[in-house]
């Protein structure tokens, strides 16, 4: 088991230490030993070791719990979820333990560096019927951001395209000529110092959907650390928060078929 560990995991990983300390395990919580004969479909558990983390400011505001569902305010720079280098620092392990909820899990999508609304299940049996109606679209979502002010841009405008990323590489890409799988309604509510406030209606949920679309129609949203260009931001700087926020949610609720509608306290531009 320890050849095939060492052949498994990679190589900064201290397979003697682990094993010695009996920290890989099997089902029934016996350790796993150096020299114990391979079994094929053997499963082996165990707990990576977390880098330290810097802890990310700003509050996680709850606007909304019931039996079944969480609706949170999230701030910039913290994760939805668990991955990476970002583990502790993320809305599911923090509230899995403030709130007593380990079961609790995300609904959709929110990205690191994007401030605002993010839903979630309280339970596992809730997960399946509000996960179905973000496959579906049919959650109204609205957000907004804070861009330049084009003059010769005509507002209110419907953006269609085709939009693709590929893993390990940090931008999403517009492919012309295929297929649009992406759209968004952008339209302009006032100027702030100089800056435009757009709200931004996405019909279809692409990763980096809006940050692309509006660096198509040559307002980029305000500090976005990969669009134009990506930038070397250190992981720990909470200086300039990304200009984007996941303003509004309405939907049906698949539940009770009440209508529910959700706002977020935040306002821009996001210090």
């Amino acid at each position: 088991m320890g050849t095939w560990l060492r052949h498994r995991l990679p190589e900064r990983v201290d397979i003697a230490a682990m094993l010695a300390a009996g920290r890989f395990v099997h089902d029934d919580g016996s350790a796993v030993l150096e020299h114990e004969t391979y079994t094929p479909h053997t499963f082996v558990w165990f707990h990576r070791d977390l880098p330290d983390e810097v802890p990310v400011p700003g509050q996680i505001e709850v606007v909304h719990r019931d039996e079944r569902l969480l609706v949170v305010d999230k701030p910039a720079f913290l994760s939805s979820i668990p991955r990476g280098q970002h583990i502790r620092e993320s809305v599911v392990v923090r509230l899995r333990d403030e709130l007593g909820l380990p079961e609790l899990s995300p609904l959709h999508r929110l990205d690191r560096i994007t401030s605002g609304l993010l839903m979630l299940a309280t339970e596992r049996r809730w997960r399946g019927p509000y996960q179905s109606m973000f496959q579906a679209g049919t959650v109204r979502k609205t957000y907004r951001a804070l861009a330049p002010v084009r003059p010769d841009l005509q507002l209110p405008v419907t953006v269609r395209n085709h939009l693709a990323k590929q893993r390990a590489v940090w931008q999403a890409e517009v492919r012309p000529g295929a297929t649009p799988n992406a759209e968004t309604v952008v339209e302009l509510e006032s100027v702030l110092d100089g800056l435009g406030v757009y709200r931004l209606t996405p019909r279809t949920g692409r990763t980096h959907q809006l940050r692309v679309h509006l660096l198509g129609l040559g307002i980029p949203i305000v500090d976005d650390p990969l669009y134009p260009e990506v930038l070397d931001v250190a992981i720990g700087d909470f200086s300039s928060p990304l200009q984007l926020l996941a303003a509004e949610l309405a939907f049906t609720d698949p539940i009770d078929g009440s209508q529910r509608s959700f706002q977020s306290g935040r306002q821009l531009p996001l210090r």
